[in-house]
């Protein structure tokens, strides 16, 4: 009886204990599900009913609302540069630093031409190949008269507090090729002039105060333009065509921004040409003997020059020059990119005008826009070391494959617009393309400008001034 009597009391323990699991376990469920019924209701209320709070606005569609302001458009553009365009302030600079120096005559008080009427033409030859501050700033003028932005990367804003930069229309390019030498009377150059001139300007802005420098947009595009201002404008985001003559820490890829060269012999428009029918493997015509880097074309040319398949010589703009190269461009699988003077050269994108394959030996050569697009698919790239081996550039050339070229050729094809210099502009043109990736650096502009206004309001002095203190030297 005693044993039946404990199998009965430890027979009812664990009834009793599986019943008071089940009736909690039941009970969290439903305490569950009204809860999540409850934060339900209240996160539909919020969404439907209440304003939408900032944070909303800015993973949702761009809109804020404060409790006493109406809806509105919020500012998204240093968030998601892809969405948005670009605004661009524009200095009202007077006409000598650049629409006149184009020849151009202004009328009056006017600072710009009237593009809608007559667009100054720009000096041919070699100076259309550093063109670029040309093309950004009739892009900038032609924004105010264009009836909508579609397809456009850049506007210009009147409201320097508006903007995202501050853009610098000074034509150096041109300015340095056609005012750097002395005229009579003068002790110092036009070209000089201009940039002690741009320096004093600049400097004495407000909108150059307020960032250091930091958001402004300068052109300097030849590798001798703007060698006088340079260091005292270096904080400024440089649009140039490599790094050649810069020190890093006045110019670099993290900073600034590489733009292509226009190039200067013509497309090949109607292209209906193959691999079979491109005659020459290899082609290279233009300054063999340079300095620098650029020694290295000599030695190719001596290693090359034999071959039956390859065209390698000296060549120049003058006496058909453009023409001929144009020719021979146009009927070769493989066009040579070799360093000069400095990394970069126009015979790249000469190349890519002409369909023919670049074969680029340039080992600190930055290109643009290779953050978003990759060379490889349509260049080949060979370091100098290797090029200079004995029979192991014109060994590689030939061993890539009819299938292989085509491919390239192709995809070559493709990109050929995004270096493509246009007035007016189309959309994804070399013009559109620089727009963005400028906007690409404003996030990193922007952490600048707001490091380098951490000390931007400094304690009073007991004369009622500011005291100003130093920056640190690794703030910028």
């Amino acid at each position: 009886m005693a044993e039946r009597n404990v199998h009965f009391k430890g027979f009812f323990g664990r009834k009793s204990l599986f019943r008071m699991f089940s009736i909690t376990s039941i009970l969290f469920m439903l305490s569950l599900l009204f809860v999540l019924r409850t934060t339900g209701r209240r996160h539909f209320f919020y969404l439907n009913v209440l304003p939408k709070s900032k944070i909303l606005a800015l993973s949702d569609e761009g809109y804020s609302q404060s409790s006493s302001q109406p809806l509105k458009k919020y500012n998204l553009f240093k968030c998601n540069p892809s969405k948005q365009v670009l605004k661009v302030y524009m200095y009202d600079l007077p006409p000598q630093f650049h629409f006149e120096l184009l020849g151009w005559k202004a009328e009056g008080k006017s600072v710009w031409p009237d593009i809608r009427k007559m667009v100054p033409g720009y000096p041919g030859g070699l100076n259309l190949q550093h063109s670029i501050e040309y093309w950004l700033t009739l892009d900038l003028l032609l924004s105010e008269f264009a009836d909508n932005s579609n397809g456009r990367s850049a506007i210009r804003v009147h409201n320097s507090s508006e903007a995202d930069v501050i853009f610098v229309p000074f034509f150096s390019s041109v300015c340095y090729n056609l005012f750097s030498k002395l005229k009579p009377n003068q002790k110092k150059s036009t070209n000089v002039l201009l940039q002690e001139k741009l320096v004093q300007f600049l400097t004495a802005q407000e909108e150059w105060k307020r960032s250091g420098g930091k958001d402004h947009i300068i052109l300097a595009h030849h590798p001798n333009s703007l060698l006088d201002a340079r260091m005292k404008l270096w904080p400024a985001i440089f649009i140039l065509s490599d790094f050649g003559r810069y020190p890093p820490t006045v110019a670099n890829v993290e900073k600034d921004v590489i733009a292509p060269y226009k190039h200067v012999i013509s497309n090949y428009d109607n292209d209906t040409s193959d691999f079979d029918s491109r005659p020459t493997l290899l082609y290279f015509q233009g300054a063999i003997y340079r300095k620098d880097g650029g020694s290295i074309r000599q030695e190719l040319f001596y290693m090359l020059k034999d071959e039956k398949d390859v065209h390698f010589s000296f060549g120049s703009t003058l006496k058909g020059g453009v023409k001929q190269a144009t020719n021979g461009m146009h009927s070769s699988k493989f066009c040579l990119n070799i360093a000069g003077d400095t990394p970069s050269s126009n015979r790249l994108f000469d190349a890519v005008a002409s369909h023919c394959l670049p074969v680029i030996i340039s080992d600190e050569i930055e290109l643009p826009y290779e953050d978003v697009l990759d060379y490889s698919e349509f260049s080949i790239f060979v370091r100098t070391s290797d090029a200079l081996k004995e029979n192991f550039l014109i060994n590689f050339i030939r061993s890539i494959t009819r299938e292989e070229w085509t491919r390239m050729w192709e995809r070559l094809k493709d990109i050929e617009n995004l270096f493509e210099y246009r007035y007016p502009s189309k959309d994804n043109d070399a013009v559109q393309m620089i727009w963005q990736a400028i906007a690409r650096k404003v996030p990193a502009i922007n952490l600048k400008v707001h490091k380098y206004s951490r000390y931007s309001r400094t304690p009073v002095t007991k004369e009622g001034g500011r005291k100003s203190f130093p920056l640190p030297k690794n703030i910028l």
